[in-house]
């Protein structure tokens, strides 16, 4: 599956572990560095699901059409996902604790 990502700063905090490390931590860099190559090993979201990879589930309420992984708790990889040309994408749009 490709990755996009909603912002520069986002993308490298996903991509760069030191700036992971200076944001979060380090246990939290590591996670996020694993649910990145997660997604990115995946074929489509729905096998994320599926094998409850990283506990992958579809959100509800005002945040239908997005997916949630865990990180560190209570900390979520929060992304939605696109289709181009029979290729997923997932968009991470943010990494949060939303409840």
């Amino acid at each position: 599956m490709l990755i996009k990502y909603g912002s520069k700063q986002l993308e490298k905090v996903c991509t760069v572990a030191e700036v992971a490390r200076r944001k979060f931590s380090d246990r939290m860099a590591e996670k996020i560095q694993q649910r990145i190559s997660e997604i990115k090993l995946a074929d489509s979201v729905e096998l994320l699901i599926q094998f409850r990879i990283g506990r992958c589930h579809q959100l509800k309420g005002k945040r239908k059409n997005q997916y949630a992984m865990d990180l560190v708790h209570p900390f979520r990889l929060i992304f939605t996902k696109d289709e181009d040309e029979c290729v997923q994408i997932a968009m991470i749009i943010e990494i949060a604790d939303y409840h």
